[in-house]
């Protein structure tokens, strides 16, 4: 059975969960489209809304530390810049955030939802032409959904996939074969993908995504079961196209 995408995902609020698509236009050096555009930073962070650029991902309420955000499901419309956010299946915020009174209409929303702490409330924010990504290079996530599946048969557990993030579903692969890809080229149709390096995971995989709960030790089940805490790769795009659920993906030789 040839390997296959079998989701798209992308985040436009790191943080919050992303949503599906159903194709996308890939750009030589660039990520998927509006991922990770906008981040929340808390009035405590030390990035610079008046010189944005890219900063590591403690500057923003993240999983890790904000499971709260997992209840959270956002869908963004990049021509009107219309951010909805849903709980539950219920539109709770909605607002154009490239636009001051919309991020003030979500933020409001954003400062009653997540504790506020020491850190203070946080904002909408957004570094143009960066990606808020954990990483400063835009890049696109790979998931390897044989490999969730061997994860499983450790944690005893169902595992979603959706706890990593990732903006690329693959299915039809064998466990663990994208461990050996660094510095080699994924085809999709007449995209090309250069695969940069495994994902090192954090604690931002032990929440639920549907309960915003901590429930899995899956740091650990990594690190016991496998002799490492990554899953999944990052990926370069080296040639553009458009690519959709479904295309069929030429991996590399193992």
């Amino acid at each position: 059975m040839p390997a296959t995408i079998d989701e798209v995902r992308r985040y436009p609020v790191k943080g919050l969960n992303g949503e599906v698509l159903d194709k996308v236009l890939l750009t030589v050096g660039e990520g998927i489209p509006h991922d990770r555009r906008f981040a929340l930073a808390p009035a405590a962070s030390r990035f610079d809304r008046s010189n944005p650029e890219w900063m590591p991902k403690r500057n923003f309420l993240q999983l890790m530390r904000d499971e709260r955000l997992a209840l959270l499901d956002s869908h963004f419309d990049p021509e009107s810049g219309m951010l909805t956010i849903c709980r539950d299946g219920r539109q709770v915020a909605r607002g154009d955030i490239t636009q001051p009174l919309g991020r003030n209409l979500v933020e409001q929303f954003l400062q009653a939802f997540i504790p506020p702490g020491p850190r203070g409330n946080p904002h909408i924010v957004e570094a143009p032409g960066r990606m808020l990504s954990d990483v400063p290079d835009k890049f696109l996530s790979i998931l390897n959904l044989a490999s969730v599946n061997d994860i499983e048969r450790v944690a005893r557990s169902p595992v979603d996939p959706r706890r990593f993030r990732a903006n690329l579903h693959l299915g039809g692969l064998p466990a663990w074969a994208e461990m050996s890809w660094q510095g080699k080229e994924i085809a999709i149709g007449d995209v090309r993908l250069e695969v940069v390096e495994v994902t090192g995971r954090c604690a931002a995989t032990e929440v639920d995504p549907d309960s915003g709960e901590r429930d899995l030790h899956l740091l650990k089940i990594l690190q016991q079961g496998f002799g490492h805490t990554a899953c999944g790769i990052y990926a370069r795009v080296t040639a553009g196209g458009r690519i959709e659920k479904g295309d069929t993906v030429t991996a590399p030789p193992s």
